[in-house]
């Protein structure tokens, strides 16, 4: 299955088509927690895609998007670098503007 997002940063136009809830992936472990701000999520889908991205980053352990805040919560074993972070997000179709 291919899946597509537009350039608009949204994987639904701009419609607002999740119940705006918080998708958690939880891998394992703690260790350091930073908040990210990204633009364009929508909803649980796109909550979704953003997670299943940031979760790939090496020594991610948990990660919290929320659509309606625009908000990221990373956890991870070790401090991320924001520029694997930003590929990362953007290779899901959003922007990363950057900590909260």
């Amino acid at each position: 299955m291919t899946e597509q997002t537009t350039n608009s940063g949204s994987c639904c136009g701009g419609s607002s088509c999740g119940s705006g809830t918080a998708t958690d992936v939880q891998i394992h472990g703690t260790g350091v927690t930073t908040v990210y701000k990204v633009s364009g999520m929508t909803c649980g889908h796109c909550e979704g895609a953003v997670s299943k991205e940031i979760s790939a980053l090496a020594s991610v352990t948990a990660v919290t998007a929320v659509a309606k805040t625009g908000e990221v919560t990373v956890t991870s074993a070790a401090p991320l670098d924001e520029q694997a972070v930003r590929a990362a997000v953007d290779e899901a179709g959003y922007e990363l503007v950057g900590q909260a």
